[in-house]
């Protein structure tokens, strides 16, 4: 490992204008590339204390033996140099997108004496015209079918038209109307090229003014009573109408744009670009790459334009580029543009109509490829089993954690304080052994004592299920102080506490809540209540078998403080056999009881990509439960509380009297003569609303003034 200050610039050494800069190893291999406004400023930004530094800003800088730069004249050939360098040095440290995929194209290959229509992939050709790119090859082919109708191209290999040539026979194209036959003569070279000039006129948008056209000579075919002429010709506009049919119109006739949407989280970005030709949507690509570099969304925006238009020049850069967030420098991309299409290159962020709307589709798309490329990823076999090997390396473990359990506390500003407990086995998610805690033992913020109280009730309950099957003889005495009381209603032979092991009042059914944490808990997406076919079996007493099984690994949302306390709670129980650690968000750092060091793993380890995806389900699940609670607790009212009133009663109360505060005010005899309400029941009511605690007064934010409830209002 380098020591940057060993290579570092002498001061005033380095210039204070635009530049290109190179760090390269001790191999003189260039490790990373950047732009600069001014040089000077951004090297220095390399140069100070390592514990200021990104992780991956000081892997780059400790890997680098010197640095060195080529000074510009404008923004815009920095720019264009560090494209420049990165395709010719590809650097281990700087973004690079790859396809996800190689996608086809439609090319017109107008470099040759006879163009020829077809479909291609890999690098573009000079001299080529290309359309797309398509999703799949078919979908070119079934494009090109339709129009060769009207615009008779060839299609045929060079083999092909040479063989053709030679026998003077065309091919079943030629015989059939799909295909000019230039092999054999039947047109010269200026009328094919004339036909491939307007295939690709056509094929950039400019469709209406070609389809008024003929709708013209067929009229005109018509009153000259040339029947088969307009007869071909109708069905020439039909074909050229269905080919437009293959893409959505999603903007104005003459729109050409491309839109460029990110997702990204720590370690990984997804691209998707949709290509907009004459307001509708020609071509999809999309993207992956991992963040080898500190890089925010402008960022990825910046190098995405980069890679995109780097080897593109006139038509096939568009007028218009929308993007998420604009480049540091939007100005100098922007000219950068235009001087690769010749003309103004419009670069923003939309901002409302249709093309926000569009942009939305496009930002779906990205999220959608970047989770798909983590499921993929995640549901490799090998890969799960290096991801447990490099956790157990990294953790000094002695077998690799097949059972990994992540806590997670969740609360809005210390009010509903709830926690999660998700559970991994071999890698993959057991969501009918989720569970979800209310922090009952204080109240407040205190993510540290919270943390410490969900802990002791997890393993106090592991322990009485270890009691009771006789894996233990007996029990060891707790050394430090007693989990929360409520959790005693949970002990051997009673029925478990309200909220020690269950999902809470929200659950989905009676009797399902002690091994369904709840709706939100057994499916990725809200609102899915099907029931997991995973869920434990029930012992002989009908009881579900929870917390019976202990995991080789505890992984806590938190850094140092978190866990000491979960250390400390499994010390308070005896259990000295269950690893623990905890994963710090700022930093992806990973942290172990009683060091004051934390361990780094490899930004492209797969054990620290478990870590993140079992400590990103916590929180999601935490999180979840925790909103759920406080919807539940706003739409609370006192009327809940009385016996047998239902939902139209508590209605028609609320619309006799306007609102709760005038129904507490009202005499028992008041509320008898609402409809539907008995003495009993209004005695009930009066009771409800005597006994309940006054409602928390309401504030304006703007002016930090108590807002008095309207007669109207209601407090519910």
């Amino acid at each position: 490992m380098a020591d940057p200050s060993s290579y570092r610039p002498k001061p005033g050494q380095i210039p204070d204008s635009p530049g290109v800069y190179r760090f390269r190893d001790e191999h003189r291999r260039v490790i990373y590339v950047g732009k600069a406004k001014n040089l000077r400023q951004r090297l220095a930004n390399y140069f100070q204390d390592l514990a200021a530094l990104h992780p991956r800003t000081r892997t780059m800088v400790t890997t680098a033996a010197s640095v060195e730069w080529t000074v510009v004249s404008t923004e815009v050939e920095a720019l264009q140099l560090e494209y420049s360098w990165i395709k010719e040095y590809d650097p281990r440290f700087n973004v690079k997108y790859r396809d996800d995929k190689s996608y086809p194209y439609l090319a017109v290959t107008l470099n040759e004496e006879f163009p020829r229509v077809q479909v291609m992939r890999g690098a573009k050709k000079k001299g080529v015209r290309y359309f797309g790119p398509y999703g799949h090859a078919w979908a070119i082919r079934e494009t090109v079918d339709l129009m060769l109708r009207v615009f008779p191209v060839r299609t045929c290999s060079a083999g092909v038209f040479k063989n053709a040539a030679r026998t003077g026979r065309p091919c079943l194209l030629g015989y059939i109307g799909k295909c000019s036959a230039p092999c054999v003569g039947r047109v010269t070279p200026e009328e094919h090229r004339e036909l491939a000039d307007d295939f690709c006129d056509f094929m950039a948008g400019r469709t209406g003014t070609y389809i008024r056209r003929l709708e013209k000579d067929m009229m005109a075919a018509a009153e000259e009573m040339e029947y088969e002429r307009a007869a071909r010709l109708r069905d020439d506009v039909e074909a050229l109408k269905r080919a437009m049919e293959k893409s959505a119109v999603v903007l104005a006739d003459a729109t050409d744009a491309d839109l460029i949407a990110v997702a990204e989280d720590e370690l990984e970005a997804a691209v998707q670009i949709f290509h907009v030709r004459g307001g509708r949507v020609r071509g999809q690509r999309g993207w992956v790459t991992d963040k080898v570099e500190n890089v925010d969304t402008p960022g990825l925006v910046e190098h995405a334009l980069q890679q995109l238009y780097g080897e593109e020049t006139g038509d096939s850069v568009p007028k218009e580029v929308l993007v998420p967030a604009l480049p540091e420098d939007p100005d100098a991309v922007s000219q950068w543009l235009a001087g690769r299409r010749g003309s103004q290159v419009s670069l923003r962020i939309p901002q409302r109509g249709d093309k926000k709307d569009l942009m939305a589709t496009v930002q779906r798309n990205a999220l959608q490829a970047l989770g798909l490329h983590k499921t993929k990823r995640a549901s490799d076999l090998t890969t799960r089993s290096r991801a447990l090997e490099e956790i157990a390396e990294a953790l000094g473990l002695d077998t690799a954690p097949l059972r990994i359990e992540c806590f997670d506390i969740s609360h809005l500003q210390g009010d509903d304080v709830v926690a999660s407990m998700v559970v991994f086995e071999d890698g993959l998610a057991r969501k009918s052994e989720y569970r979800r805690f209310q922090i009952k033992g204080f109240e407040g913020q205190d993510d540290v004592r919270s943390m410490h109280e969900v802990i002791g009730r997890r393993f106090k309950r592991y322990l009485q299920e270890k009691e009771r099957t006789g894996e233990w003889e007996e029990t060891p005495a707790p050394t430090g102080p007693v989990p929360a009381p409520q959790d005693a209603a949970t002990a051997p032979g009673t029925a478990p506490g309200p909220d020690a092991t269950v999902p809470g009042p929200d659950a989905i059914a009676p009797g399902l809540d002690a091994t369904v944490p709840g709706p939100d808990a057994i499916a990725p997406g809200p609102g899915t209540t099907a029931p997991d076919l995973d869920a434990e079996p029930r012992e002989d007493d009908g009881r579900p078998k929870r917390f019976a099984y202990p995991p080789q690994l505890v992984v806590v949302d938190g850094g140092q403080p978190q866990v000491a306390a979960a250390k400390r709670a499994l010390d308070e129980l005896g259990i000295d056999d269950i690893a623990v650690c905890g994963l710090a968000k700022r930093l992806e750092e990973v942290w172990l009881p009683d060091d004051d060091d934390p361990v780094v793993l490899p930004r492209s380890s797969e054990g620290l990509y478990l870590l993140q995806r079992v400590r990103d389900e916590a929180h999601r699940f935490a999180i979840t439960y925790q909103r759920a609670k406080r919807a539940k607790r706003i739409r609370s009212s006192p009327l809940d509380a009385v016996a047998g009133l239902g939902e139209t009663r508590k209605q028609a109360l609320i619309k006799h009297f306007g609102s709760v505060k005038k129904l507490k005010q009202a005499t028992i005899d008041e509320i008898c003569e609402v409809p539907g309400i008995g003495r009993r029941t209004a005695e009930s009511v009066a009771v409800a609303l005597a006994s309940a605690a006054p409602a928390t007064p309401a504030v304006n934010t703007a002016t930090g003034e108590i807002i008095e409830e309207d007669d109207g209002g209601s407090t519910t």
